[in-house]
């Protein structure tokens, strides 16, 4: 048994079918409850109404072009004055504020201090979990990420990076077992590096 259609393109195509059928079998479909030329009347005012759409579409589309290109063009107007303003009070947040805008941050001018308490609070056979505090908020610059650094008692005494993180708290897996391991972590930013945390030992 066939089915209705549901794409549009399908739905029209249908009516213009039954229509030519209608239209050439009258002897067979002498009293349809909806005749050939209602059905053609509605399929007409269907065609024209998708026909509108299809205009409406393309204008929509036209109209967001142009005002994609006209906020571009504020865009690019508004930057143009905002450096100049930026240039002209030296970047000076009071007077640029005059203009709903403020001055660029400046990068960190020293590096972070150092971190504190570090603590190992989890432990497998190949995996620890790493947790500290960061540093006195008055003791050096913003925080960027932490480099976990790692040494075996056997190997000198080489600090090694084990690994970055963003956060105070970290996961390392895959570390050497049977040995003797040091832990520590150092703040970092552009500027550089903070001094290094306590030391923590553990024996995977």
């Amino acid at each position: 048994m066939a089915r209705f259609p549901i794409r549009q393109a399908d739905v029209l195509a249908l009516a213009e079918s039954i229509i030519a059928g209608l239209d050439a079998h009258t002897a067979t479909y002498p009293t349809p409850p909806v005749s050939a030329a209602d059905l053609r009347t509605v399929l007409d005012g269907c065609v024209d109404a998708v026909s509108e759409v299809h205009a409406a579409r393309a204008a929509y589309e036209m109209a967001v072009a142009e005002k994609d290109s006209r906020l571009a063009e504020l865009k690019d107007k508004m930057k143009k004055n905002l450096r100049y303003a930026e240039n002209t009070v030296g970047g000076d947040d009071n007077q640029l504020n005059m203009l709903g805008w403020a001055g660029k941050r400046e990068p960190a001018s020293e590096p972070p201090g150092q971190s504190r308490e570090l603590k190992v609070i989890e432990q497998g056979t190949d995996w620890l979990i790493l947790d500290w505090r960061t540093p006195e908020v008055e003791s050096g610059g913003k925080v960027a990420a932490y480099k976990i650094q790692r040494r075996g008692m056997s190997d000198g005494d080489k600090w090694i990076d084990a690994a970055v993180a963003i956060e105070t708290k970290i996961k390392l897996t895959d570390q050497p077992r049977h040995t003797d391991l040091e832990y520590r972590v150092v703040a970092i930013n552009k500027t550089g590096q903070g001094k290094e945390s306590n030391t923590v030992a553990v024996v995977l």
